[in-house]
């Protein structure tokens, strides 16, 4: 019974992800939610007592915590460049996919506005925060003062992001490759190669 229920909260949570990249924030509502995943209509309110809004949230910290992992695997093996063609990758990978519907949750959050529930929007740049933080970390690890770093790595995220946003709208991954081309050669030149471990 446990663990039904649980498979039920992930199967909405995952369906929210899913909706937000490719709808959209208004668009990813309760009733779409349920339909997307097939839970129980009597279900929701029980997983997620403070509604939609709830829902969306965690929706929004799931993928900012799934992008942050990745950068903090980089991060771990102190290989910057490696970090930063994955993270592109992982857009790249996601959006032609889709057949570029899909964009990025924490982006279709962002840029609707949430009146009702303000929450939202800070969720969305808790999301963006741990991104940059992640590459800040990343390329302050290879010899980049702090500040240079923070400013880099805030580059990237919005590079990236901007990119992503091009791309749905051309249908092509050409605006995504050429923002990866470029950051990928501008930390080339910029950070010094990773320490031996030897």
């Amino acid at each position: 019974m446990g663990a039904r229920k649980s498979d039920t909260r992930e199967r909405m949570l995952e369906s929210a992800v899913a909706l937000l990249r490719e709808h959209g924030a208004r668009a990813t509502s309760i009733d779409r939610v349920l339909a997307h995943s097939g839970a129980p209509r009597g279900s929701f309110y029980h997983h997620f007592p403070g509604g939609r809004a709830q829902l969306v949230e965690e929706a929004v910290a799931r993928v900012g915590g799934f992008v942050a992992g990745l950068l903090d695997e980089a991060a771990a093996s102190g290989d910057a460049l490696r970090g930063v063609d994955a993270f592109f990758a992982l857009w790249r990978e996601r959006l032609v996919e889709s057949g570029f519907r899909a964009g990025c949750s924490v982006v279709a959050v962002a840029v609707e506005t949430n009146d009702e529930a303000p929450q939202l929007a800070r969720s969305a740049a808790a999301a963006f925060a741990r991104w940059t933080d992640a590459l800040a970390d990343l390329f302050a690890g290879q010899g980049l003062p702090a500040a240079r770093a923070r400013r880099l790595a805030a580059f990237t995220v919005a590079a990236v992001e901007g990119a992503v946003i091009m791309c749905r709208a051309e249908r092509s991954a050409a605006p995504l490759d050429a923002a990866a081309a470029e950051i990928h050669d501008l930390l080339s030149n910029t950070l010094r190669p990773p320490r031996s471990t030897i």
